[in-house]
């Protein structure tokens, strides 16, 4: 096996901050529901998909987006979320250079 770099600091508070992103199953639910829908939804569109009030989707957006797995854009006076499918594919390379099995990647 191919020996690699160990992970930094900063990489492994990277890798921290998204699984405890991922650590909530509404966010979970979140980010399923917007990749399958496969278009920005707003969070009115989200709330009626879950059972949970819009205060409690927007918290969870809030988080989604600081570890960019969700990408926020502004129209109008609403905000549109999508999945940010270039970063969440960063995700299993960074369970894998966790595991010592492949080169460290970044979001």
């Amino acid at each position: 096996m191919k020996e690699f770099e160990p992970i930094t600091d900063e990489q492994a508070h990277t890798y921290a901050s998204w699984f405890r992103a991922l650590g909530d199953p509404t966010r979970v639910r979140l980010l399923h529901l917007l990749a399958r829908a496969g278009r920005p939804m707003t969070v009115g569109e989200l709330v009626d998909r879950v059972e949970v009030g819009q205060s409690t989707v927007s918290h969870h957006l809030r988080i989604l987006a600081e570890v960019r797995f969700v990408l926020p854009e502004k129209r109008g006076t609403s905000t549109l979320y999508a999945v940010n499918r270039a970063c969440l594919s960063v995700f299993p390379r960074a369970v894998r250079s966790i595991m010592g099995e492949g080169a460290p990647d970044g979001c």
